[in-house]
């Protein structure tokens, strides 16, 4: 998978506003709710585990997406359950910060569902400007005995977003998408056709078909398919982030989206301008 090279862009007077202010990016309601799920995980009579997963990540982007899915989700008991590939991990040292990178070099937004689009969309409109697509917009109207529309529409889709064509301009200069997983887990499975490694292949080699996406958010929701298309993500070599067991959802997706858009806007805002 090649590393996405890209140095956050400088911050003009709003963003600065929104470093030294983040609660004008953030309702007050939100805020108070995040201070409630840190003191919640921090409890002395909370379970290990919520500890434990509240602690792992210190001040980073990992504890935004986490905060940010258990408000989503109103479910503490998914702190345990949240894993960060490694290349998906931003708070190692110099390790690529896969997902701020990309999204903040304008990676466009792939969502399997209208309704993980709309809620990405807003945070997308007010921090980079970031294409929201939903995988719908390419699927046939009705899918055979065995198949899912979302399945379907994944190759010509991943086909529109990452080969050249009238603009490849843009194309050539901003990252792969960034693809949220909620509710199909065939959709993903068909992505991991199209870009994990060959079967059998030794470590490290190129993709079956396609480029990689920058990341993937899989947390498809539900109980057929959803346990291996996980274990699939997680096998893949690809950076992303997932929910492990049963859970997960259009919300949960776009949650962990906008936490990444959030804390990559308001790093923008912190780095030093040339």
């Amino acid at each position: 998978m090649a590393t996405v090279q890209t140095r956050l862009p400088n911050p003009g007077p709003a963003m600065l506003t929104l470093a030294h202010h983040p609660g004008g990016m953030d309702h007050p309601i939100f805020t108070e709710s995040i201070r409630r799920i840190r003191e919640a995980l921090a409890a002395p009579g909370a379970p290990e585990s919520w500890r434990q997963a509240a602690q792992r990540w210190g001040q980073s982007p990992e504890r935004d997406v986490l905060e940010r899915c258990i408000h989503s989700s109103g479910d503490l008991a998914i702190a345990p359950d949240l894993i960060f590939s490694p290349a998906a991990a931003v708070h190692e040292p110099g390790a690529a910060s896969w997902g701020l990178a990309a999204l903040a070099a304008g990676a466009p937004i792939l969502t399997d569902t209208a309704m993980a689009a709309a809620a990405v969309g807003p945070m997308a409109r007010r921090t980079f400007g970031n294409p929201v697509h939903g995988l719908l917009d390419w699927a046939p109207p009705q899918a055979p005995p065995g198949e899912t529309r979302s399945a379907l529409a994944v190759r010509a889709a991943w086909q529109a977003l990452t080969t050249p064509g009238d603009d490849a301009a843009a194309r050539t200069e901003r990252p792969a998408p960034v693809v949220l997983i909620g509710s199909a887990p065939t959709a993903l499975e068909r992505l991991l056709d199209l870009v994990g490694p060959v079967p059998g292949a030794v470590a490290g080699a190129a993709p079956a078909e396609m480029v990689a996406p920058s990341l993937v958010i899989g947390m498809p929701v539900g109980f057929v398919g959803v346990a291996e298309s996980k274990r699939r993500l997680a096998a893949s070599g690809l950076a992303h982030i997932r929910l492990e067991g049963s859970r997960g959802g259009s919300g949960l997706v776009a949650a962990a989206c906008n936490a990444l858009l959030r804390a990559a806007w308001l790093q923008a805002a912190c780095s030093p301008r040339d």
